[in-house]
């Protein structure tokens, strides 16, 4: 028996018409097609449709054993889409009451529909592919997917639209210096921008850009106090790298020239304090979120308290390199950072063990 078998991966027919897939038979494919083509009379898939249903009466004239059926993938990707398509044919296989052997013909739409053409290969034998594309379209068709493939895959994106990037970034670069006639400016600055603007998309720079706007409108309309927090916290390791270049400054005007130990003590002297107030400030913020939604454990209670410590105890190390501390002042420093991080974390353990023992008692009891 031969299947004729119409592929539409990004579900045209569902999302547009209603239809459970896969349609089975003559009479249901027909009635999917025309549905199809009364809800988008501009759909390729409608041409797919039609065409399986002419390849099947001209195969059924000539008195061929022969089925017809459309399945469907997603619109959600192609992983997911090719996922649903196997599983639509597995269904259309199973359907079959031949003891024949079954092979089919794919009708598609294009390139893209082709790329499912290994799934259905696995369950089913092809003995051809039959692709229905305008035919002023097809060309420019299969161009269009295959650039499409091309910037949507991180890793042939980055090895072409990068270099490619680079290469456009050197005319602009070979008139600094030179007389900038209007000519060459225009085309200086056109081949700049498109250079910066594939080398943006090869890096990804563009998903990554609208991810972060996405999380921070979501936060925002949300009303969590995590982005108010980084926000605070930014400015206040930005102080604090200012404050610490200060006393770097400072420390070098006294003493002249530095070892690289005595810099970095320098720089962390002057801007721990800053750095620990923007951690509190991020860790109060993210407790305040975890609370509001309800998903707050006693652990996470320990952040601020683990930033304090750490802050002394740099606080301390740095003092001491600077000698604003003697060996006692560092000692007791030590012992007391370490010591509240302990403190902390077995305070509110117990508090947890108490609070869930209480729990589990009181449901207990009111059962």
């Amino acid at each position: 028996m031969l299947l004729v078998l119409c592929v539409d991966l990004d579900d045209d027919l569902g999302r547009k018409t209603g239809f459970s897939t896969p349609v089975i038979g003559r009479e249901s494919v027909e009635e999917a097609a025309v549905a199809l083509a009364t809800a988008d009379p501009e759909d390729s898939d409608v041409n797919v449709i039609f065409q399986g249903l002419h390849v099947y009466d001209d195969l059924e004239a000539r008195d061929e054993s022969v089925e017809v059926a459309v399945v469907t993938g997603t619109d959600g990707g192609d992983v997911e889409a090719n996922r649903k398509v196997g599983q639509e044919v597995d269904t259309v296989l199973a359907s079959l009451s031949t003891a024949e052997d079954v092979t089919t013909l794919l009708i598609t739409d294009g390139a893209q529909d082709e790329s499912v053409i290994p799934v259905i290969r696995s369950r089913v034998p092809i003995d051809g592919v039959n692709r229905v594309v305008v035919r002023q379209a097809q060309n420019l068709e299969s161009m269009y997917y295959t650039i499409k493939q091309v910037l949507d895959d991180p890793e042939t994106r980055g090895t072409v639209l990068i270099p490619l990037g680079i290469l456009l970034l050197i005319y602009p670069l070979a008139l600094i210096g030179s007389a900038l006639e209007m000519p060459g400016f225009v085309l200086g600055t056109t081949s700049a921008l498109l250079g910066l603007y594939l080398i943006s998309r090869g890096l990804g720079l563009g998903d990554r850009l609208d991810s972060i706007v996405e999380q921070a409108r979501r936060s925002l309309y949300a009303g969590r106090t995590t982005l108010l927090a980084y926000v605070v916290a930014a400015t206040l390791l930005v102080l604090g790298g200012v404050s610490g270049v200060n006393t770097l400054e400072s420390v070098e005007a006294v003493r002249g020239d530095l070892g690289a130990p005595v810099m970095l003590a320098a720089i962390v002297y002057g801007s721990i304090q800053w750095l620990a107030a923007a951690g509190i400030t991020t860790s109060l913020g993210q407790i305040t979120d975890e609370y509001i939604a309800g998903t707050l454990e006693w652990r996470y209670l320990n952040a601020p308290f683990y930033v304090l410590s750490i802050a002394i105890v740099l606080h301390a190390v740095s003092a001491f390199f600077l000698g604003e501390a003697d060996v006692s002042y560092l000692a007791a420093a030590l012992t007391g950072g370490t010591l509240l991080g302990i403190v902390s974390t077995l305070a509110f353990a117990i508090l947890e063990s108490w609070y869930t023992d209480r729990s589990g008692r009181h449901n207990a009891e009111r059962v």
